[in-house]
């Protein structure tokens, strides 16, 4: 067992540190965060962990809305990732999500938090039809990596790994990761803090079936109708006054973490 100092973990963020993707709506979610925290817990009895995130949320609605009672809670260990709601918006505005990202870097790390960002894996790998978009993601990523370093946030870096290429990682809409893709994630944080026993967390999965041409354009079309499109349009409506304004933190607390029950072989 690796010992680590974190005691108080915070995570702020959007729909994939709430977890969407990993559980559903009538049993919760679980997700990156969540599945991190119980890798912290089980070395350290006296761990507590909150995760304020709330799906829906663009940059600077998780700034306004989660900063300050994340500070609150004295965390020593945080995760900041925001930014994909905004790719998405029309009048996308590259340096303002960045802003609102550094801006909760700069805040936790000057309370003595450490801070641990993830980036955008290469949606053109991901979504063939959502390659327009790659430039956006790339200009964020970039963006992020330099406000990382200007506090010593660190960065878990998706875009250059290949298993994010694969859809196993990845949910019905690709946009949110699969129990796989965010058990991948947690393990990279894992060993990115130095927690043994997680270094191969980007290894790539048993090879699956090659599919046609024809094939691969079938699925990108059933994608499109099935749940881009579906997608984009909860995206809108959220986009207006009062959308997703329902939705509320699922931790808000810090709380000791009930470990799963272990998997049967």
């Amino acid at each position: 067992m690796t010992t680590h100092p974190y005691e108080r973990y915070v995570a702020v963020g959007d729909s994939q540190t709430e977890g969407i993707g990993d559980g559903d709506e009538r049993h919760g979610y679980r997700g990156w965060a969540d599945r991190l925290a119980e890798i912290l817990a089980v070395a350290s009895p006296d761990f507590a962990y909150a995760n304020l995130a709330v799906r829906g949320r663009l940059a600077e609605q998780v700034r306004d809305e989660q900063l300050a009672p994340a500070l609150a809670l004295k965390p020593d260990l945080a995760t900041v990732v925001a930014g994909m709601g905004d790719l998405v918006r029309p009048g996308y505005d590259a340096a303002r999500t960045a802003r609102a990202v550094e801006e909760m870097f700069a805040e936790l790390t000057s309370a003595g938090a450490r801070v641990v960002t993830v980036t955008f894996p290469d949606i053109g790998r991901i979504a063939p039809l959502a390659r327009r978009a790659q430039p956006r993601v790339m200009e964020l990523n970039a963006r992020i990596r330099a406000a990382a370093d200007r506090h010593g946030v660190v960065v878990l870096d998706l875009f250059p790994q290949r298993i994010t290429a694969d859809p196993r990682l990845w949910s019905r809409d690709r946009t949110h990761a699969s129990p796989v893709g965010h058990a991948r994630i947690a393990a990279g944080v894992a060993d990115l803090l130095g927690l043994a026993g997680h270094e191969d967390w980007a290894r790539p999965l048993p090879p699956l079936a090659p599919v046609s041409a024809l094939g691969g354009a079938a699925q990108e079309v059933r994608w499109l109708v099935g749940a881009a499109g579906p997608w984009a349009r909860r995206r809108v409506r959220r986009m207006r006054p009062g959308g997703g304004g329902a939705h509320r933190a699922k931790r808000p607390g810090l709380d000791a973490v009930t470990l799963p029950a272990p998997e049967r072989a």
